[in-house]
């Protein structure tokens, strides 16, 4: 089993501005749209679907009468939709649960981008927005939604720790919200550096940044350790 952050670092040398239209799409809103920079903007499903599958976290924003708040929040994707899940007395998923717009967004950092301009230096990134209203998942699915995060995190997880109970589910609400008005931006490769900096004795390139699994800390009496949980150390030594 290799951590799927390990998808996550790609870097290529193509110019972003000759993204062709099939890469790019066309954006499903108005909102949507990229604006600023918007040959960065990609709109395909696929690149969509492999930044939320990157993520084990989603900040959602949201208004309510005492203004606007970006919650972080743990996230995972089942087919046309994202998940999130959490207490009962949670204010977000409570304004969530009862229809609330709300404006999600995944982020991963992929590297510093040094220029030998310091104006022109950048940041490598993929990053998703995902507008929309959130729909509370049946109670009939809760535990089957949970089980498949338990399977985002560490893939048989859900098969060896104990599934919540009754009264735990009972006390969870779960969300989804579909990925049909969503865009994307990325940015990739080394700097773009003006024509009269490029003699500068000024080094420029990319320093590459990734989210690596560290070994695994087990608990007091923890028994036999899993499979699972021995190669997410030895995904990142491979």
């Amino acid at each position: 089993m290799v951590p799927r952050f390990f998808y996550a670092w790609r870097f290529t040398n193509h110019n972003e501005a000759t993204m062709s239209a099939e890469e790019t799409n066309s954006p499903s809103s108005t909102r949507t749209r990229v604006r600023r920079v918007p040959q960065r903007g990609r709109y395909d499903r696929a690149t969509l679907e492999a930044i939320v599958d990157d993520a084990y976290v989603c900040h959602i924003a949201f208004a309510d009468s005492e203004g606007v708040h970006n919650i972080p929040t743990a996230c995972w994707r089942e087919g046309n939709h994202l998940y999130v899940h959490g207490s009962n007395g949670s204010r977000m998923l409570k304004l969530a649960a009862d229809g609330a717009q709300v404006c999600i967004t995944v982020m991963h950092l992929d590297g510093l981008v040094l220029a030998r301009s310091a104006f022109n230096h950048s940041m490598n990134y993929r990053c998703a927005i995902i507008y929309g209203v959130f729909e509370v998942v049946p109670e009939s699915q809760k535990a089957a939604t949970l089980d498949a995060f338990m399977e985002t995190l560490a893939p048989g997880r859900s098969r060896h720790a104990r599934p919540g109970n009754a009264k735990e589910l009972a006390a969870t609400t779960v969300l989804r919200i579909a990925l049909d008005e969503a865009s994307c931006k990325v940015r990739t490769g080394g700097p773009n550096d003006d024509e009269e900096d490029l003699a500068l004795p000024v080094w420029a390139g990319v320093l590459p940044l990734a989210l690596a699994p560290r070994a695994p800390i087990a608990a007091a009496s923890p028994g036999e350790t899993p499979r699972y949980v021995l190669d997410w150390h030895e995904a990142a030594k491979a």
